[in-house]
């Protein structure tokens, strides 16, 4: 989450960057509270990569 944070420091100012930082710990937070799971950093970083998005035809 630090390697982040630093890049998100690197694309704008320190304070965009705290509050983006503070607004990740804060869902993380909500979804540990809501799922009554531990936060596994990794194992959210492979749902990630495996998420398939779904097209709505027009």
């Amino acid at each position: 989450m630090r390697h982040w944070a630093l890049q998100v420091q690197g694309r704008s100012n320190h304070n965009k960057a705290a509050y983006a930082l503070a607004n990740k710990l804060a869902r993380i937070c909500y979804a540990t509270l809501r799922d009554k799971e531990r936060f596994d950093e990794t194992q959210s970083l492979s749902k990630k990569m495996n998420r398939q998005a779904f097209a709505i035809p027009a």
